[in-house]
């Protein structure tokens, strides 16, 4: 689609780290032109001490584009250059921007004088609704356990990490990378679906994502071959994963609410192998992507799509055992009048976090959830693009524990 005919309008946010870790890159220039255009600016910007630009709006395809399966391209693909003072200039080609919503392009700089760093320019490859990437192998969706001495794990864990191969799982050549689980799964998400479509169509998707990957994870199939790595990034083996694409408000929000979440069967230990296709352009025995999004249109629910392809005897099961966090959810809201560990745990928390984050305010680790630990929450949630309520919930509660681990880099078992 020419450029000119983006008479939409979309949002994005660009956040700036940098490569030694969850530091904020304040007073960065953050420059954007069109893909097809990249020497003509459209904004000039300067990200805050969060290391966030403002909430742009920019042009953007017909909304409409995105809800039916064709040739013309339903983003908008946008270059943007970073550089600030003591950092290599960083550059993203073609993060993609649809209409009516609100893309997160993370981007990390590489400090000049980390010589040993290589540059970490990105180009995101076009998403799978539009572009044509080879068809999934079919796979049987409960994988046989025997006693040959093949790794299996005792129970369903969400990992710290996932070790993605940019590549099919034979090409040596391909590197590796060690992703947060949930950002992995924001970015398939991201890949494979349009942040367009119903809540509903995204959830089913997001779970049929999520149960996939934790049925390579529990049962190490790439690690009973021999392999170094989780999944790959290849649409033949596995799904879809672009190293540095941007993501979308709604499908990381929706991440953050359901990560423990996946998909079983009666009797089955191991997560169900969920395989799933776009339906149009690919058929295949499990969710057609596009389908799901009709049949949310017609007034499903995530888990009524999930039995329309799966069957009825699928339900959604979920696991209180997170790695990588200082301890697991209380079970319950904090919010002004809590009192005990847990808002001690919390304030303690923040305040570390605050030493990257200057904006969240500093408040005292007396475990009472008073009116300055309910700003300092909010403040938080503001930057790290969730609801502002001021409450501790799951979602809160888990985004703090994964972003005091990123700064402090300590996790101790919970």
């Amino acid at each position: 689609m020419p450029e000119n005919e983006n008479t939409a309008r979309g949002q994005i946010i660009i956040e700036v780290t940098s490569a030694l870790g969850l530091i904020p890159v304040q007073n960065a220039t953050v420059r954007i032109s069109y893909t097809a255009d990249p020497e003509n600016t459209l904004e000039e910007v300067t990200t805050n001490e969060n290391g966030q630009t403002e909430i742009l709006t920019l042009p953007a395809p017909p909304l409409q584009l995105s809800l039916e399966p064709q040739d013309i391209r339903p983003y908008a693909e946008y270059d943007i250059g970073v550089s600030a003072p003591g950092y290599e200039t960083t550059h993203v080609t073609a993060s993609e921007l649809l209409a009516d919503e609100l893309s997160i392009q993370n981007i990390t700089m590489n400090p000049v004088e980390e010589p040993d760093l290589v540059s970490d320019d990105v180009v995101i490859a076009p998403h799978t609704l539009y572009y044509d990437y080879p068809p999934k192998i079919p796979e049987d969706e409960i994988k046989p356990i025997d006693e040959s001495g093949e790794i299996v794990l005792s129970r369903v864990v969400i990992p710290e990490y996932i070790v993605v191969h940019d590549g099919n799982p034979n090409d040596n050549s391909a590197p590796n990378y060690y992703v947060r689980y949930k950002d992995y799964i924001k970015n398939v998400a991201s890949c494979e679906i349009y942040a367009t479509w119903p809540e509903a169509a995204i959830y089913a998707n997001i779970l049929c994502i999520m149960s996939f990957t934790l049925n390579r994870v529990y049962t190490e199939w790439y690690r009973n071959q021999g392999k170094n790595f989780t999944i790959t990034s290849s649409t033949a083996y596995d799904q879809k994963w672009i190293y540095g694409r941007n993501i979308y408000e709604n499908i990381s929000y929706l991440v953050d609410s359901i990560f423990n979440n996946f998909l079983s069967r009666p009797g089955v230990s191991q997560p169900i192998f969920t395989s799933y296709c776009d339906g149009v352009r690919v058929t295949c025995d499990g969710l057609k992507q596009w389908g799901s999004k009709y049949l949310a249109e017609e007034g499903y629910s995530a888990i009524e799509i999930i039995r329309y392809y799966y069957g009825n005897d699928m339900y959604i099961n979920s696991t209180i055992y997170v790695s990588g966090v200082p301890s697991s959810f209380p079970g319950y809201n904090l919010n002004i009048g809590a009192q005990g560990a847990k808002v001690r745990q919390i304030q303690e928390q923040l305040n570390r976090i605050s030493q990257n984050y200057p904006a969240i305010p500093r408040i005292v680790a007396d475990g009472i959830y008073g009116e300055r630990t309910k700003e300092a929450v909010e403040t938080f949630q503001r930057i790290f693009l969730l609801p502002v309520t001021g409450i501790v919930d799951y979602p809160t509660w888990y985004e703090i524990s994964e972003i005091y681990v990123g700064v402090s880099r300590i996790a101790e078992p919970g």
